[in-house]
């Protein structure tokens, strides 16, 4: 009985890795310019195979300059977004919380916004993205305890005021900012796109998001032991505070990572877990791996459809918004704000 439990869970994990194979490979072939398929698979596979060329040179720019890097990184960034909310919901037992509402993003954002408007360069802006991004969940922890924990509804209450303290700081640097030159390109970069990614930018953010994700899935186990109780985990040993802190500092690194290569990207993190955890339970061992094979797939086609829709790229916060929000609100209602509790 126990092994077809477990057969479940990596069977449809299976089918989502192939289905993420590919969204990917249909990714390339989307856009103003339209490249067929077999001819995308020729290119990718030209590397490898000594292949007669069957495509043109401006199909193989295409493919491997333009759409490469941000296939790559609408992968990454899902993956990473759907991890960092999966870990959130876990060790704090509630299915509301993901980045974006404990205030990791838009302190990130007010960073990278900071960064652009003062300085230029990829590596400028992820470091005081991720700085912000670190003051801002550092401050949110502390704001939310009490008694030595942190509530839930403190936690939220004290991401929401995070929030609109960074949102107004943000404000004012698209006020001051030279409205020819910097603040089209903060508006744009807040807004969440992948249109500009380059390698040089998927490179840099890749490392951090990577690390941090094979972090949170080595601690799995713990993740586990927690999302069922304080008290349950510290009779094991495990201590809580410092694992909450771990678990943050690895999500805003993340959530950091993203928003300086691609712009605040918000409720990927909300919506995506709870898809995973229909698909494969609430076991950790197999629901963060689900998370990040969900979050590729749900943000690769996301920015297929803000490339694909209008002639003019709509920004990927704008889409994501759409969804999250109202998906966040019948969560809530369901739920009432509580968390969930463990069989």
């Amino acid at each position: 009985m126990k092994a077809e439990r477990r057969q479940g869970p990596a069977g449809r994990m299976i089918m989502l890795g192939g289905i993420l194979f590919l969204s990917a490979l249909v990714s390339f072939t989307i856009g103003r310019y339209g490249v067929a398929l077999h001819k995308v698979g020729g290119i990718l596979l030209s590397p490898i195979f000594p292949l007669e060329p069957f495509w043109t040179s401006t199909d193989f720019r295409v493919v491997t300059l333009i759409r490469g890097p941000r296939v790559a990184m609408a992968v990454l960034s899902g993956a990473g977004l759907a991890i960092s909310g999966a870990v959130l919901q876990g060790i704090f037992r509630n299915p509301l919380l993901e980045p974006q509402v404990i205030g990791v993003s838009t302190g990130s954002g007010f960073g990278g916004a900071l960064a652009i408007l003062f300085f230029s360069g990829q590596v400028l802006t992820m470091g005081s993205a991720f700085a912000f991004g670190l003051i801002s969940v550092a401050g949110v922890y502390l704001m939310s305890r009490s008694q030595g924990r942190s509530p839930v509804l403190m936690l939220v209450l004290s991401g929401v005021i995070a929030g609109a303290f960074f949102t107004a700081l943000t404000s004012l640097i698209k006020y001051v900012a030279d409205p020819y030159d910097k603040l089209p390109a903060i508006v744009v970069w807040l807004m969440g796109s992948f249109a500009t990614m380059t390698y040089k930018k998927l490179f840099i953010a890749a490392g951090p998001i990577v690390l941090c994700c094979l972090f949170l899935y080595f601690i799995r186990f713990r993740i586990n032991i927690v999302s069922i109780g304080d008290e349950e985990a510290e009779s094991l040993g495990i201590k809580t505070d410092r694992l909450r802190w771990a678990i943050l500092t690895a999500v805003t690194v993340i959530t950091a990572a993203v928003v300086s290569a691609a712009g605040i990207i918000g409720w990927v993190g909300l919506v995506v877990p709870h898809i995973a955890r229909m698909l494969v339970g609430p076991d950790h061992r197999y629901m963060l791996p689900a998370s990040a094979l969900a979050g590729g797939i749900y943000l690769l086609w996301i920015d297929n459809l803000a490339r694909a829709a209008t002639a003019a790229e709509i920004p990927l916060g704008v889409i994501t918004a759409i969804i999250g929000a109202p998906v966040f609100g019948c969560l809530l209602k369901r739920t009432q704000g509580r968390g969930w509790k463990h069989d």
